[in-house]
């Protein structure tokens, strides 16, 4: 308020960020893309993730943890807590048309955890991948209202797509597109790059605002295809999967059960009668096979070691005690987009049909056989048969919402000076909408009720918070819904009911060709 004098004035700084009390915890969310269920060796499966299991091992882990099984749904119903067809996002971007739950825009009526943890005075950044704005937004001149940085993030470093190549990514930093810092020769590889952003973004934050809490999204995009990494952490696991995808499930089912992460009593489901035994894969293929996996692995626990530089990080800082981590282990279940395995993924996800022997003709002929697996050369991608085995114990994989394969992933939560470790797996249903309200409950906010005006849509999630400390607490979410590409299910007060179709993604639709 001015007065006549300086002396009779109050002055108060306009838009000051709604503070919250001085000991409120950081915000981190690591999230993988295209894991499977039962990927992680702390979790039954065969790849190793130092990270994830000490962050599983000072918090606690859900096995009843859900997505839409399908990437851009996901993360923008994680982003705002409502449901991915309430915030316009019933399919990915590039599929986006003007029906009602389809558009795949973000609404104003559902502002995102970075907008309204901003207002309360965090600082925002978001590394890796954003499949949330409008393909026909992405150019020069915007518009950029739907860009990270448009919806609450204070800055953006990563890519505007489905996926992005390690070695050669189409990058972006804010609005501004950019060439990656180095060269494939150089050793430049992408989800190193975006760690060591996330990493510089919490130094200059520390620095230029110390008393200011964090929000770190960080979602690689990996370990969607191509499955690309260097030969040291493929070569981990080098014949670890000759025995082919039927024993590797076998196995991780038996050490699920040790583990206690699955129950005593719970069944294996069968094959699909559409997918192809290993015993059928030709000897001659099988070296192609297993090398593929063996790519992947090691691109899986490479992207876990990521995530380990920017938790070391903030223990570094001192701030890894007051900071909740939500480690979501995938957006997804695992993918058979890689049809019968290829180095061509695009190929294979746009139904363009190539068989294994041209593949292996052309590998062998113009790249040097399966050394180029894992390289800049191909952009490979495994058989459905791994992301079969990589979703034990359940059917299918992402883009089935009819089955648990394609929606449940594993979810860790750390927060040493909140949360209590226990070893005990937390199996209340939830689902990835509920993290927006879980956040909202732990740092005592009320969801606003308008943002710039526009009257807010209430959030469908709700908060996992009171099993943060109790193992057996009532299940919080009564009723939830899933559907992708017409492929449905339903869950509601312990039951589940699902309509499977209308294809299986692990094979070919060559209708339209």
């Amino acid at each position: 308020m001015a007065g006549r004098t300086l002396a009779e004035s109050i002055h108060r700084w306009r838009r000051e960020p709604r503070r919250l009390p001085d000991d409120v915890p950081n915000i981190v969310i690591f999230m993988t893309d295209d894991a499977g269920f039962s990927n992680a060796e702390c979790f039954g499966g065969p790849v190793h993730m130092p990270t994830l299991a000490r962050l599983a091992g000072d918090g606690v882990a859900y096995n009843r943890f859900h997505t839409t099984a399908i990437c851009s749904p996901t993360r923008a119903s994680l982003l705002t807590g409502r449901n991915h067809h309430a915030v316009g996002f019933g399919q990915i971007t590039e599929f986006a048309t003007d029906f009602d739950g389809y558009v795949g825009e973000i609404p104003r009526s559902a502002a995102t955890i970075a907008r309204v943890l901003s207002d309360h005075g965090y600082t925002t950044g978001a590394f890796g991948k954003w499949h949330n704005t409008p393909t026909t937004h992405i150019t020069k001149t915007g518009p950029f209202h739907l860009w990270p940085t448009g919806v609450g993030f204070d800055y953006f470093y990563g890519f505007l797509a489905g996926e992005a190549s390690q070695y050669e990514p189409r990058l972006f930093e804010n609005t501004k597109a950019i060439e990656p810092p180095a060269t494939p020769d150089e050793g430049y590889h992408l989800t190193e790059d975006m760690a060591d952003k996330a990493i510089d973004f919490i130094r200059t934050s520390r620095t230029l605002n110390p008393e200011r809490p964090l929000f770190v999204y960080f979602t690689p995009g990996a370990v969607h295809g191509p499955h690309q990494v260097a030969d040291e952490w493929s070569a981990r696991y080098e014949g670890r999967f000759d025995d082919g995808w039927e024993a590797l499930r076998e196995e991780t089912f038996t050490r699920q059960k040790e583990l206690g992460w699955i129950p005593d009593d719970a069944e294996l489901t069968l094959i699909d009668p559409t997918m192809q035994p290993w015993e059928e894969v030709p000897t001659e293929q099988r070296a192609f096979q297993t090398r593929l996996m063996e790519v992947y692995a090691g691109f899986l626990e490479h992207t876990d070691a990521q995530y380990g530089k920017v938790v070391d990080e903030l223990e570094r800082q001192g701030l890894l005690e007051n900071t909740l981590i939500f480690y979501i282990f995938s957006d997804n279940g695992a993918s058979a987009e890689g049809m019968n395995g290829t180095i061509a993924e695009l190929l294979a996800q746009n139904g363009i049909v190539t068989s294994v022997e041209e593949q292996l003709e052309v590998l062998d002929r113009d790249y040097g056989g399966l050394e180029a697996l894992g390289t800049p050369l191909v952009d490979s991608m495994y058989h459905h048969g791994w992301a079969w085995a990589g979703d034990t114990p359940f059917k299918s994989t992402k883009l089935v919402a009819a089955h648990f394969g394609g929606t449940r992933t594993p979810l860790v939560v750390h927060w040493p000076r909140g949360i209590p470790a226990d070893p005990t797996p937390r199996s209340q249903f939830h689902h990835v909408n509920d993290v927006a309200a879980t956040i909202y409950d732990v740092l005592g906010i009320d969801p606003p009720r308008r943002v710039d005006g526009v009257e807010q849509d209430p959030l469908d999630g709700v908060s996992m918070a009171p099993t943060f400390s109790d193992a057996t607490a009532p299940t919080g979410k009564r009723t939830q819904y899933f559907e992708v590409m017409g492929s449905r299910g339903v869950y509601h007060d312990g039951w589940f009911a699902g309509a499977f179709g209308p294809r299986a993604p692990w094979v070919a639709d060559t209708s339209g060709l």
